[in-house]
């Protein structure tokens, strides 16, 4: 089957008639429409009420996770509901599954990658900050396990890996994802994992087990000059 992943709309005021634009004709070259976070540019009602608006016109089975800048206002739990009362499934460490495909969804934390990844040790504050990526680390491989279709994917925010971030500013690499987030991956071997939040990132990348990553954000897909404001993948 093919799917179609885009991440990173930033849907606001000004921007809602373009998503229209890079979603034009996504109906027709896949079945389901993958969605990795930040839909919204400040995660307000009526950002959320927009972007439902602009994906009720995609005729297609959509799955969502959220982003960090669905979080800004405190309004998730308004955003979340607005998009399921549109059709879109969005998922918080939850299974999901439609025809042959399984998707594994959760937005995913930042922490740092391979030697450099970020321990649990010391201040309370960056205590905190490790659970909470150790948390998603745990959604995402209670969802991968609970899967039993023919092709499984895995949806994100955050990347669960460095490659797909070259181009980024070095120092910024830590807040991008997580080498924990593999984890679950490498274990349970989705044949891949697509994600969003990095903006000049690099397009293809792996897991150190070998999972297929994808950086499917908007600005990374235009930056490629793709004719389609998002990608194509055959399972």
């Amino acid at each position: 089957m093919r799917i179609a992943a885009v991440g990173d709309l930033h849907c606001r005021a000004d921007t809602r008639r373009n998503i229209a634009v890079a979603l034009r004709g996504v109906d027709q070259e896949a079945e389901v429409l993958l969605l990795a976070g930040d839909l919204t540019d400040h995660g307000t009602p009526d950002e959320a009420l927009w972007l439902a608006e602009e994906l009720s016109q995609v005729k297609m089975e959509r799955c969502a996770v959220l982003g960090n800048h669905d979080y800004e206002s405190g309004q998730d739990a308004v955003v979340r509901k607005t998009l399921t009362d549109a059709g879109v499934h969005v998922l918080d460490g939850d299974p999901w599954e439609v025809n042959s495909l399984g998707v594994a969804g959760v937005k995913g934390f930042a922490g740092g990658f391979d030697a450099a990844q970020l321990q649990r040790f010391g201040e309370d504050a960056l205590k905190s900050f490790v659970d909470a990526c150790i948390a998603e680390e745990l959604k995402l491989e209670k969802a991968l396990f609970r899967l039993r279709t023919k092709h499984r994917v895995a949806l994100l925010h955050y990347s669960p890996c460095r490659p797909t971030l070259e181009g980024e500013p070095l120092e910024i690499f830590p807040f991008l994802g997580a080498t924990r987030l593999a984890g679950p991956l490498d274990q349970l071997r989705p044949n891949l994992a697509v994600h969003g939040h990095a903006h000049r990132g690099t397009l293809r990348g792996a897991t150190g087990g070998g999972v297929p990553v994808f950086n499917v954000a908007l600005p990374v897909l235009r930056r490629l000059e793709k004719p389609l404001g998002y990608l194509t993948i055959d399972l």
